[in-house]
């Protein structure tokens, strides 16, 4: 193991903390890290702790966590449970509604979250940092290498981003003139205080770290909970973030099951939640909440390929990133395919069959799914396949020679065909755009005179995250553009629905609950809101030019 010091940061800074030099971050890596992912097994489990009140602490259970590829008990974390949430409630509880800063409070914090980003930002640049993450990620959500170390990047950009003064300019606002001398009005971008965030397993460092740190850059202080498979991630991020001058009593960390944390919830009523999930526990909170929630749950994400056929050896290995990269554990995944019969005639079906044969549990290109079982999802197969005309494109078993335990999914890379008209009818519609959280996708084939019933099927779906619209043409991507409504929208040869990026907003549209993540723009909108603000200092009219109305 990687020996563990206590991390270390200012109290409630009233100053930024000293910048050291890269020479001194490079010596530092084993002042925070508790855990060393190369060697994590049954054999040499790590044991995670809660934070509260700028403090690290146990619980009185714990919970033993299984190694996703082999069963083998690999992670002890907590396993909080009600009648130990006191702290947690009176820590959110002491949150005043003004937020630990706002533009007329405590600014000076606005420039320690830029210095602290920018010393995050240069430790997650030191190889051992990355190659850190990447392979702890790995551990928990078993997703290629390749995968896991992006999604490092994308968070380490993503703090470059926010670095200096760009934590500042986040809560930047206006002014308007009044109607007399002396009166002028101003927006400005007000926290909430004491807020929730609660996130999934599916991007253990990306989707935490990024709603994390927009919480905190706009005065907040948030309460973070982690789906507890994967929340040893967001705990050695807490640690890094503390090492690098975040005080620590910023954020609480609840390793628990989502009772414990709905009834923090319940009992400090936090003024706004942000939930990452599946669209059942949105729902549930949304009402238990009473409406004071940010949501991006699910996502059944639609692809549709013009009738202009070009490139067709890179879009098949785009359709394959999409349905299958990550097994398939990403709300953006590529759900159902409209194929154009122009691209199925020219073997754009088949390409895909042969890319996702690569795929393998050697590399990590094809894994557990640990949301969905083995025999969910092929029961789920086995129901499309009862509707007229479908058929098994590829997939459809069971992955073979594995020991991953029969409480995840592992399955090969499947798609299943079903006709548009049948796809459409209302007995079927239900079964064909439920959401596989696993290496699954529906195909479907549209020509010339059926693009209405595309969007049909479009305008039909419930949730409304990613989409890709495959074509060069530009009228038909204005007019498939005009009549959908998806949040994040790619468009083009190269689209796709996959990516979350940092440097573009993510997140659904067509719901007034819908979360963004990753931009300025994302943050102002989930972790502030508008306050006006109207100075009237006079002068003050003589009394005869006062009337009564």
């Amino acid at each position: 193991m990687l020996s563990g010091l206590t991390p270390r940061g200012p109290a409630l800074a009233s100053a930024a903390p000293a910048i050291p030099s890269l020479l001194q971050l490079a010596r530092q890596f084993t002042e925070w890290a508790t855990v060393d992912p190369k060697k994590l097994s049954g054999a040499a489990p790590a044991s995670c702790q809660n934070l509260v009140a700028g403090r690290w602490s146990s619980s009185r259970k714990s919970r033993q966590l299984p190694d996703p590829l082999n069963g083998e008990p690999f992670i002890s974390v907590p396993h909080t449970q009600v009648d130990e949430i006191a702290p947690f409630v009176e820590s959110l509880r002491a949150v005043p509604k003004s937020g630990l800063h706002n533009p007329l409070k405590n600014p000076q914090r606005y420039l320690l979250y830029g210095d602290v980003s920018f010393r995050v930002a240069a430790e997650m640049r030191k190889p051992a940092v990355e190659d850190f993450f990447a392979r702890l990620i790995q551990r928990v959500a078993p997703k290629s290498y390749d995968q896991a170390l992006g999604e490092t990047r994308v968070t380490r950009k993503f703090f470059e981003n926010f670095t200096g003064d760009q934590v500042r300019f986040l809560a930047r606002g206006f002014t308007n003139p009044g109607d007399h001398a002396g009166q002028t009005s101003s927006g400005t971008r007000w926290p909430y205080g004491p807020v929730a965030l609660i996130t999934p397993f599916n991007f253990p460092l990306e989707i935490p770290a990024l709603q994390l740190m927009g919480a905190l850059y706009m005065g907040n202080k948030p309460l973070l909970h982690v789906d507890q498979r994967v929340s040893i991630v967001a705990e050695q991020l807490l640690r890094l973030l503390a090492h690098c001058g975040m005080p620590a009593s910023d954020v609480d960390l609840l390793h628990g099951p989502g009772a414990t944390v709905g009834e923090v919830i319940k009992q400090a009523e936090p003024r706004s939640t942000l939930f990452t999930g599946s669209q059942r526990v949105a729902e549930r909170l949304a009402v238990e909440t009473h409406g004071k929630v940010f949501l991006e749950d699910a996502g059944f994400d639609w692809k549709i390929m013009g009738p202009d056929v070009r490139n067709v050896d890179y879009v098949a290995w785009q359709c394959d990133q999409d349905a299958y990269a990550c097994s398939g554990q990403k709300c953006s995944a590529q759900s159902i395919l409209f194929a154009h019969s122009n691209w199925v005639k020219a073997g754009l079906l088949n390409k895909m069959a042969a890319a996702a044969a690569k795929r393998q549990l050697a590399d990590l290109t094809i894994g557990p799914v640990l949301t969905w079982t083995t025999d969910a999802i092929l029961a789920h197969t086995n129901r499309l396949l009862q509707i007229p005309g479908a058929k098994l494109l590829f997939g459809g078993q069971p992955l073979s020679g594995h020991s991953i335990p029969s409480i995840y999914g592992a399955v090969q890379p499947t798609a299943v065909f079903v006709p548009l008209k049948e796809a459409l009818k209302p007995q079927h519609f239900g079964a064909v755009t439920t959401e596989v959280f696993g290496p699954f996708q529906v195909v479907t084939e549209w020509g010339d005179d059926e693009l209405p019933l595309v969007l049909e099927a479009c305008e039909r779906m419930t949730h409304h995250l990613t989409a890709a619209i495959v074509s060069n043409d530009i009228n038909f991507v204005q007019h498939v553009l005009a009549n959908t409504v998806n949040g994040t929208t790619y468009a083009g040869i190269r689209a796709r629905t996959t990516g979350a990026p940092q440097n573009h907003w993510f997140g659904p549209a067509g719901d007034p609950r819908g979360a963004g993540i990753g931009t300025p723009e994302a943050i102002r909108l989930v972790w502030s809101c508008h306050r006006e603000i109207i100075t009237d200092f006079g002068p003050v009219p003589p009394a005869s030019g006062i009337k009564q109305s």
